[in-house]
C-alpha cells in the first residue's frame, strides 16, 4: 500500500517539525509539547527517521526509538505509524513489549515500553544502533520513564553526546524538562518546541452525585457513585451523535458500570491494560456509520491512545495510583481524586474531531480544590526495582541521576533492605552478580528472586508459570487461592489466559541457562501446584509469610495482621504465603487478596533472613512482671520460647522500669500504713514544700531508677516513701510533729487525722470530747488549721468548722438545742468553752470520777 500522505498532512504537529529538527541538529535535545492527537507520537518519529516527505535530500537514514509508558500504547502507536506508511508492523516500523516483538531488518522506527528501554540501556548503554530516542507522555511521571530519561541524559553526557533526545509531553508544563535536558555545555536548557493542536471547543458541565455517597478508599468505590456515573453516561447517549468515552479508576468499576448500562442503545467496550487485543483494536478503529459506542476506560485513554469518534467525555474524577506502606510491607493501588491536569487531559478527548462536551461527576466547587498535577510515581511507589536499576547503572543511591524529584530517603532505605535480603546488593549498595541477573529479567526484583530460587526446587516451567501469575495479576474472579487461580489460567480461554501464557513462556526462556536446566536430583518428585504456589509467593514476599492466630486471622512476619474472607478456601490453613493484600482505610489489619497455603519448613526456607533467636527481657502486662526468655522468631511470628534462667541484670532492671512506667505505681505493694504515710507526705509537700518530697505518681516514677530493685509488686511502697524523707537535713525526725498520725484532744483520746485532702486535713471527733478547747487545732508548725468535723454521740456529723471559738459562740447553741433531747444521757453544757470534756455519758463520766 502507498504512503497515506493525506493523513500525514492532516496532523497539526507537522508545522513544528522544522523547529524540532533545528533543535536536534543544534543542541541535540528538545522538549516537544503538543496536545493529544496532533501527531507527536506518530508523525514525529517517522519524520525524524526520514520516512516522510520533506526529509532533506541526501539525509542519512536514522533509527528512532520511541518509548511509551504502556504496552497497549506501544502497540497502537506502531500499528498507526505502519498504517500511515501503508505497511504492517514489523517492516519499517516495529514494536517490542514484554513478551512480544515485531521488528525486522528494515525497521527504522521501533516503539518500546519504557521498561524494555531500561533493559536495553542496562545491556547496551550506548544504544549504538539508535540515532534518536523519543520519550513519549513524560508528563504522566511514570517511574520507568523518569529513570530512562535520567539514564539517557547520563549516556549523552558521558558516552554518546551525538545521541539525540526528545521528551514529548501532552501538557505545556515544560520548564522542568527543559532544565533537565541541557545542551552539550551543560548550561543552556533544551529548546522547547510547541506543536499546536486543532482542539475544538469543549463545553463543561458538572454532574455531582447525590448526597450520601461515601468517599472512595483503597480500591473500593461506592456502588451508588457508579450507578450515578452510569446515569450520566445515559444522559450523554441522549445527545444526537458521537461516541461516549467514560473514565473510571479500574477494571472492576468498568465491569460494574458496563453491567448497569445493559440495554443501552450503544455498543459497550471495556478498555484497559488487560483488555483483549480485539477489543483494543475495535476501540481504535472507530464506530461504523450509524452506530454509537460507549468506551469505558481506565487512564490508558487519557493521552497515550487516540480514540476516534468521541464527542462526549464522562469523567468519574477518580484514578488509581500506587501506594506503598513501608512500615507494613504492603503495596497496592489506591483510588484518588484526579489532578486538574489529568481532568484537562480527559476533557480534551471530547474535542479532537468536533465540538464536544465533558460531563464531570463532581461539583464545580470541588473542581477548584483538585491538586494541580498527579503525584509523581517516584514519590509514592515501591522503589526496589528503581534502586536495583540505579545500582546496576553505577549510582546506588541515585544521587547523580537527573531526576525531576529526589526519591524519598525512607523509601530508598526500605528498597535497599529488600535488595540486600534477596542477595541483589552487597553491604556497600553495589549489585551482586545475582542482582545483575535479577535486573535483566524484566521483573520486580522480588519476583525475580522467586523465579530463580523456585526454579531450583520446582523446575523452570512450574516456577515460570507461578511467577507469571504474580507478574500478570489474575482477575479477582479467579479467587484468592493462588494455586486455584493457576488452574483457572491453564484451562480458561478468557482475556487473561493468553497474556499469562506469554509471560510464562518469556520467563521460562529467561531461565534457559546451564545452571537452570540441570536435571532434578535422582528420585525427586515434582511438587504439586499448592506447594509451588506457596513457595513462589513466600520467596517473593518473605515478610508476608503468615501464621494462623485464629480461624480467620493471621500474623505476618512483618508484624501486620491479615484476615481472610469468610468464604476463602485458605481460611484455617496453619501457614499462608500472602502474595497480595491491602489495608482498608482506618483498619489496623490487612485483607488477603491472593495467597497460598504453606508448610512451616517452606516458610522458614523462604524467609530465612527473618529467622533469628534472641534473648529478651520484657515486661508482661498479663503477668505484671518482667519475663526473661529465649525466643526463636520468623520476623514477628514467634516459633519457640523457653525461660531464660539468668537474665542480664541491667536488661531485667530496664524491663521493670518499663513496666512500672507503663502500669504505674499501683504495681507496688501498698499497705494501709504506706497509703497513710503517702497522704501525710503529700500534705507536707503542699503545706511546707521543700524539703518534703513530692509523692505523686509522676514524681515517684521520675525517681524510680533510684529505688527500683525488684519486680514492682514485691516492693513495699512504705519503704520507698521512707527512703524519700529528708534524712540528710534532719527534717525527717519532725514528721510526727508536723503531720501527726493522731492528735490528743481535751478528753484524752488520740484521734486520727485524715489527710485525704492535702489542702486541709480533717479531724473527726465527738463534740463532747472538745469541751474546754478554746482554739482550733493547728498542724505544720501552726500553719494549717484542721477542719474539725464535730460528731454527735452516735458518730454522725453534727457540724463542720475551721474556727472552733466561733462555733462555740454561734453554732453550738443550735446544735445543742437539736441534739440534747435526742441524746439526754450526754452532757450539753451551756458554755462548752469552759466545760469539762467527756468521752462517755453523764452517768459513766460521774462514775469514773
Amino acid at each position: 500500500m502507498a504512503l497515506r500522505t493525506d493523513a500525514l498532512d492532516a496532523l497539526p504537529v507537522r508545522h513544528a517539525l522544522p523547529a524540532l529538527r533545528a533543535a536536534l541538529d543544534g543542541p541535540g535535545t528538545a522538549v516537544l509539547a503538543a496536545p493529544p492527537g496532533t501527531g507527536k507520537t506518530t508523525l514525529v518519529p517517522l519524520a525524524l527517521a526520514g520516512l516522510t516527505p520533506g526529509t532533506a535530500p541526501g539525509a542519512p537514514p536514522r533509527r528512532v526509538l520511541v518509548a511509551e509508558p504502556r504496552r497497549m500504547a506501544a502497540r497502537a502507536a506502531a500499528r498507526r505509524m505502519a498504517w500511515l506508511l501503508g505497511e504492517e508492523p514489523g517492516d519499517r516500523v516495529g514494536y517490542t513489549v514484554r513478551g512480544e516483538r515485531r521488528t525486522g531488518p528494515r525497521t527504522r522506527v521501533e516503539v518500546v515500553t519504557t521498561g524494555v528501554l531500561l533493559q536495553r540501556l542496562q545491556h547496551d548503554p550506548e544504544l549504538a544502533a539508535v540515532d534518536t530516542v523519543l520519550l513519549d507522555e513524560c508528563h504522566e511521571r511514570h517511574l520507568d520513564a523518569d529513570t530512562a530519561l535520567a539514564f539517557l541524559i547520563d549516556v549523552r553526557a558521558t558516552l554518546r553526546p551525538e545521541l539525540r533526545l526528545v521528551a514529548a509531553s501532552a501538557t505545556s508544563d515544560t520548564h522542568a524538562w527543559a532544565q533537565l535536558l541541557t545542551g552539550p555545555d551543560d548550561t543552556a536548557p533544551a529548546p522547547v518546541v510547541h506543536g499546536e493542536g486543532t482542539m475544538h471547543p469543549v463545553a463543561t458541565a458538572y454532574r455531582p452525585p447525590p448526597p450520601g455517597i461515601r468517599p472512595a478508599h483503597g480500591t473500593r468505590v461506592d456502588p451508588a457513585l457508579l450507578a450515578h456515573i452510569a446515569d450520566v453516561v445515559r444522559e450523554a447517549l441522549r445527545r444526537p451523535e458521537g461516541d461516549v468515552l467514560c473514565f473510571l479508576p479500574g477494571v472492576g468499576e468498568i465491569a460494574r458500570v458496563a453491567g448497569l448500562l445493559t440495554g443501552a442503545h450503544a455498543e459497550i467496550l471495556q478498555l484497559h491494560g488487560q483488555a483483549p487485543a480485539d477489543v483494543q483494536n475495535a476501540v481504535l478503529r472507530g464506530s461504523a456509520p450509524g452506530e454509537r459506542r460507549v468506551i469505558l476506560s481506565t487512564s490508558v485513554a487519557e493521552s497515550s491512545l487516540t480514540v476516534p469518534g468521541v464527542r462526549t467525555v464522562v469523567d468519574s474524577g477518580l484514578t488509581r495510583e500506587p501506594r506503598t506502606d513501608h512500615a507494613r510491607g504492603l503495596g497496592a493501588l489506591t483510588t484518588v481524586r484526579v489532578s486538574a491536569a489529568t481532568a484537562a487531559q480527559r476533557l480534551g478527548r471530547a474535542g479532537r474531531e468536533a465540538p464536544g462536551l465533558a460531563l464531570r461527576c463532581w461539583s464545580e466547587a470541588e473542581n477548584s480544590r483538585l491538586p494541580r498535577h498527579p503525584a509523581p510515581e517516584i514519590a509514592v511507589a515501591d522503589l526496589a526495582a528503581f534502586a536495583l536499576q540505579a545500582a546496576c547503572w553505577g549510582d546506588p543511591h541515585a544521587t547523580g541521576l537527573a531526576l525531576l524529584d529526589t526519591p524519598p530517603p525512607g523509601a530508598m532505605a526500605a528498597a535497599h533492605d529488600v535488595l540486600r535480603a534477596i542477595g541483589a546488593l552487597d553491604t556497600t549498595g553495589r549489585p551482586t552478580p545475582r542482582g545483575t541477573r535479577l535486573a535483566g529479567l524484566g521483573l520486580h526484583p522480588r519476583l525475580g528472586r522467586a523465579l530463580l530460587d523456585a526454579a531450583a526446587h520446582a523446575g523452570p516451567r512450574a516456577a515460570a508459570e507461578a511467577v507469571a501469575l504474580l507478574s500478570e495479576e489474575p482477575p479477582r474472579s479467579y479467587g484468592d487461592d493462588l494455586a486455584t487461580a493457576w488452574r483457572h489460567a491453564r484451562r480458561n480461554r478468557d482475556a487473561y489466559a493468553p497474556r499469562w501464557r506469554r509471560e510464562a513462556q518469556r520467563l521460562r526462556r529467561a531461565l534457559q541457562t546451564p545452571d537452570d536446566t540441570a536435571p532434578p536430583p535422582a528420585g525427586s518428585t515434582a511438587p504439586g501446584d499448592d506447594a509451588v504456589a506457596g513457595l513462589v509467593a513466600a520467596l517473593a514476599y518473605p515478610e508476608r509469610v503468615a501464621r494462623r492466630r485464629s480461624e480467620e486471622s493471621y500474623l505476618m512476619a512483618s508484624g501486620t495482621r491479615v484476615e481472610t474472607a469468610p468464604e476463602s478456601a485458605l481460611r484455617g490453613q496453619p501457614w499462608l504465603a500472602v502474595a497480595i493484600a491491602d489495608r482498608p482505610v482506618g483498619a489496623t489489619h490487612a485483607r488477603l487478596r491472593l495467597g497460598a497455603p504453606l508448610d512451616e519448613d517452606t516458610a522458614l526456607h523462604a524467609a530465612e533472613t527473618l529467622l533469628g533467636t534472641e534473648e529478651e527481657v520484657t515486661w508482661s502486662t498479663e503477668r505484671h512482671q518482667a519475663v526473661a526468655r529465649r525466643v526463636t522468631r520468623l520476623g514477628a511470628v514467634e516459633l519457640r520460647t523457653r525461660p531464660l534462667p539468668h537474665p542480664d541484670p541491667a536488661r531485667l532492671r530496664a524491663a521493670r522500669l518499663d513496666g512500672l512506667r507503663r502500669e504505674g505505681t499501683a504495681l507496688l505493694h501498698w499497705t494501709d500504713a504506706a497509703r497513710a504515710l503517702r497522704r501525710r507526705l503529700a500534705f507536707l509537700h503542699h503545706a511546707v514544700g521543700d524539703p518534703w518530697p513530692d509523692v505523686t505518681d509522676d514524681a515517684l516514677l521520675a525517681h524510680a531508677d533510684d529505688w527500683l530493685d525488684d519486680d514492682p509488686h514485691r516492693i513495699d511502697a512504705r519503704r520507698v516513701l521512707q527512703g524519700l524523707l529528708p534524712w540528710t537535713r534532719g527534717e525527717a525526725a519532725r514528721l510526727d510533729e508536723l503531720a501527726p498520725e493522731r492528735l490528743t484532744v481535751p478528753s484524752g483520746s488520740r484521734i486520727r487525722v485524715d489527710y485525704d485532702n492535702p489542702e486541709q486535713p480533717v479531724l473527726a471527733v465527738k463534740l463532747q470530747e472538745l469541751f474546754g478547747l478554746d482554739q482550733t487545732p493547728h498542724i505544720a508548725d501552726g500553719r494549717v488549721p484542721l477542719l474539725v468535723h464535730l460528731l454527735s454521740p452516735a458518730g454522725r456529723p453534727a457540724a463542720v468548722t475551721a474556727d472552733l471559738p466561733s462555733f462555740w459562740q454561734h453554732g453550738y447553741p443550735a446544735v445543742r438545742a437539736e441534739l440534747r433531747g435526742r441524746y439526754p444521757k450526754h452532757p450539753w453544757p451551756a458554755d462548752p468553752a469552759t466545760a469539762t470534756p467527756a468521752r462517755h455519758t453523764k452517768r459513766r463520766t460521774d462514775a469514773d470520777r
